[in-house]
């Protein structure tokens, strides 16, 4: 499967229609953000493993909230858990030289292999920092966007305080560990407008406001 592939199919079904976002999978390697000995299926419609029992989405679920956080130029957006590097490579490129993302990774092995990944595919505008990603990160606050790529019970509370008014954040969403909602909440004088897009199963979140062991 290659990446040509991937965008005929997104766009006949009409599952990701924005150019920007399929101009960034197009523009960004994948294959750079997978170990080396998972090159040859770097473009198959499935997770991936990485270190510490993390994984890298499926391209599919990584476009669809992609296109979800309706990114534009010179937007800062903030992450939680940045894995490998893609999603936060993806971003940084639809958010332009203007724009910057902030990725935060709780395992400092994966957080070394996201900076690597970034520097090989010449992404220069993701910072990445390693830590405990829900408490969000005040220091660069306010967000723009705000993008969980990991599930949580709830939206962490800090991360309502560090998202501007206006903005957007998106989070798989469950008590169940095997199953949770993807949701995108609008920031309306202060408080979150909720919608639903669909069944996804994601890595836990870790740390204060995540899952508990």
């Amino acid at each position: 499967m290659t990446i040509d592939y991937l965008l005929n199919y997104w766009k006949t079904n009409r599952i990701v229609t924005e150019k920007r976002v399929l101009e960034a999978f197009k523009k960004i390697d994948r294959r750079l953000f997978v170990p080396q000995h998972l090159w040859h299926v770097a473009y198959q419609d499935t997770p991936l493993p990485l270190l510490k029992g993390q994984t890298i989405s499926q391209p599919t679920t990584v476009a669809i909230m992609t296109q979800a956080l309706r990114l534009k130029p010179g937007m800062k957006v903030f992450e939680v858990g940045a894995g490998s590097g893609y999603q936060a490579a993806l971003i940084g490129y639809i958010v332009g030289d203007n724009g910057k993302v902030i990725t935060l990774e709780y395992f400092p092995e994966l957080a070394d292999m996201a900076k690597r990944n970034l520097i090989k595919a010449g992404i220069k505008n993701v910072k990445v920092i390693t830590g405990d990603g829900s408490l969000g990160y005040p220091k660069e606050a306010p967000y723009d966007r705000i993008i969980l790529t990991c599930a949580a019970p709830d939206f962490p509370p800090p991360f309502i305080k560090q998202l501007k008014e206006n903005g957007i954040i998106l989070a798989p969403l469950g008590n169940h560990r095997f199953s949770q909602q993807l949701i995108r909440a609008t920031k309306r004088k202060g408080k979150l407008i909720r919608e639903a897009l669909g069944s996804f199963v994601f890595v836990p979140l870790r740390g204060k406001h995540g899952f508990k062991e």
